[in-house]
């Protein structure tokens, strides 16, 4: 027997099926897409990362935290760049060697030797002032004009050596010297001979300060030899016979510029530099003496940067 159902029931039934499709159309979700919302790719690092780079910039190289506009042109510039090695690199030079004017009647390149100088007086000088240099100038002035006038006409070789130091910081930042000499200004003067007194101190702190290690005797004695008795000697292939010759001698080595590429890793980095570090910037410190170079291949890193 076959139940036949009514005619509305089998209307309505195809009226649901048609109806079917349009309800599940009509709840799918749409997409919005905004036109130039797209948010910028910074490979991952956020803007807080790269006001911490350039935070630590200003600070290591300028001895200063960067002033709220310079933190938002600078940040902006890097991640317009997406923090490319090129824009770190850009950023690093500038505030190196930039001459343009700021606000406090100086520039980024007059602050930056002025922080080098700093650092340079730390690691031999034990953090000597300028106050305190000019007060040892004035006495090694009075000195010069006491013997003067006592008739003694060789000059003040503490005087000369005080100015000189004095002066470093102008020259090297005018490309009158390199960091070379000023080093060995750093560890040839009056002050520095205070701190280490007498011969066997000087030699043994020279080598501590500028290279990392101590003589070893046979070194030691040839340097001894020229510190104190002003009698010739060989040190590191070089012949020299007096304290001036000595400090030029100790600060223009192969061994010299390896400790300053080690000095520049302890400094930015925290820590030595591994043997393929330094091999890969001493060749070109040998040949051109550009320390800013060695200094802008560390500062450009990821590491550094903390990225």
């Amino acid at each position: 027997m076959h139940r036949h159902l009514p005619p509305i029931s089998i209307s309505a039934i195809a009226a649901a099926l048609l109806l079917c499709p349009f309800f599940l159309t009509s709840c799918s979700k749409e997409v919005e897409v905004v036109p130039e919302n797209q948010p910028p790719d910074h490979h991952g690092v956020p803007t807080v990362a790269t006001q911490n780079y350039v935070n630590r910039l200003f600070i290591d190289l300028l001895g200063r935290e960067p002033l709220d506009a310079e933190m938002d042109l600078e940040v902006a510039a890097l991640e317009s760049a997406d923090l490319s090695q090129a824009a770190r690199e850009a950023l690093v030079t500038k505030l190196m060697t930039s001459t343009a004017w700021l606000e406090d009647d100086s520039s980024y390149t007059n602050k930056y030797h002025i922080r080098q100088i700093e650092l340079y007086r730390a690691r031999c000088l034990e953090g000597v002032s300028d106050a305190y240099i000019d007060d040892a100038i004035g006495i090694a002035q009075q000195n010069a004009l006491a013997d003067s006038l006592a008739g003694n006409t060789g000059g003040s070789p503490d005087l000369q050596r005080l100015l000189a130091l004095r002066a470093a910081r102008i020259q090297y930042r005018d490309g009158l010297i390199g960091v070379d000499e000023v080093m060995r200004r750093m560890v040839f003067n009056p002050i520095y001979d205070q701190i280490n007194m007498n011969s066997f101190n000087y030699v043994n702190a020279t080598f501590d300060n500028l290279l990392f290690r101590y003589p070893t005797q046979a070194e030691f004695d040839a340097g001894y030899t020229m510190v104190d008795s002003n009698t010739p000697a060989l040190l590191f292939g070089q012949s020299g016979q007096n304290k001036g010759d000595y400090s030029g001698i100790i600060t223009s080595n192969t061994e010299f510029w390896e400790g300053m590429v080690r000095w520049c890793y302890r400094t930015f980095m925290g820590r030595e530099p591994s043997s393929y570090e330094t091999y890969g910037v001493l060749p070109g410190l040998l040949a051109d003496h550009d320390l800013q170079r060695v200094q802008r291949a560390i500062l450009v890193t990821d590491e550094y940067a903390n990225l």
